[in-house]
């Protein structure tokens, strides 16, 4: 039995939690307003309320939006997970039912991830009014801190960077492809080195400078001549149907996209790398039925990759 002290407990109001969690998800004053349907007013006096009750600003303006402190993450931790508990006490309800649940899931993955897994994702739940995906940009680097604030539910991405506070689950393997227009190159395949190292190339990188295919090449002395750089996959894709020229791409993105823009894919003349892709997500929404239910939408929708 857990002592309640109910001087103490009182000064929480469950309510102020509830708009608390509101402000972490939706990281705005006015969304979570509207969530809730209340007033702007009223959930600006709630965060009040909720500074003086934790002695912490908890979030901070921002150009785009509020901020959560450290403090304020490190209480969603706790405070959402028992919420779920508390909603579940109290409607007796310990499970997740998507064919009449409204909840919108965001997930975190590059743009490569989002044209493999997104289509097959709403087509899962195209059969499901009330439930909605939301895809926010993210790498291997990013993406346990997205969990950490709150920012999405589950995260995948390629061998993510991740703490004790995290678990992970592999998907499925991947490599790299090339990627051409036919129309533009008429090329046979396999691809030989020459023309790979002679054509122009469309390169995907952060930095606009270099990726792994100039890292390959270098180790053996060699170089390709690249004409433009781009920091999505799927932009390098598009500028294909107009520009003859070759991007390498991940192989589960070049194999969709092959197939919306009619390119060729091909395996590159160089050995290249193989890896994991995985999903993320942080320990604190272990139990949680709507989480779980999540998580095995994606493990079912996990893209073949052409090997």
């Amino acid at each position: 039995m857990i002592d309640i002290y109910e001087s103490e407990f009182r000064k929480a109001d469950l309510n102020l939690l509830v708009v608390f969690a509101a402000l972490m998800r939706e990281g705005s004053v006015t969304r979570a307003a509207a969530a809730l349907h209340l007033s702007q007013g009223a959930v600006s006096a709630a965060l009040g309320r909720l500074r003086r009750l934790f002695d912490d600003e908890l979030f901070t303006r921002t150009r785009t939006g509020i901020e959560p402190t450290r403090r304020a993450v490190e209480l969603a931790r706790r405070i959402e997970p028992a919420l779920g508990l508390i909603q579940s006490a109290v409607t007796g309800r310990d499970r997740f039912d998507p064919a009449t649940a409204r909840h919108v899931f965001t997930l975190g993955m590059s743009d490569d991830l989002e044209a493999a897994l997104l289509p097959r994702l709403l087509g899962a739940t195209a059969g499901l009014p009330g439930i909605r995906i939301a895809v926010r940009q993210a790498n291997r680097n990013t993406v346990a801190d997205m969990l950490d604030r709150g920012e999405i539910d589950l995260g995948i991405a390629a061998a993510p960077a991740h703490g004790p506070d995290h678990r992970t689950r592999d998907l499925f393997a991947s490599g790299y492809s090339c990627l051409f227009n036919p129309r533009l190159l008429p090329l046979t395949t396999p691809l030989g080195l020459d023309d790979f190292l002679t054509l122009p190339h469309l390169l995907v990188s952060y930095d606009g400078r270099r990726g792994i295919v100039d890292d390959l090449l270098e180790a053996r002395g060699l170089a390709r001549r690249v004409i433009a750089a781009t920091t999505h996959f799927a932009g390098a894709a598009l500028q294909l149907a107009t520009v003859p020229a070759l991007a390498t791409l991940p192989t589960h993105a070049a194999a969709v996209y092959a197939d919306a823009l009619g390119l060729t894919v091909t395996e590159p003349p160089l050995p290249m790398p193989r890896y994991t892709v995985s999903a993320i997500w942080h320990t604190t929404v272990a139990g949680d039925p709507a989480h779980a239910w999540l998580h095995r939408l994606v493990c079912d929708c996990e893209t073949p990759v052409p090997r």
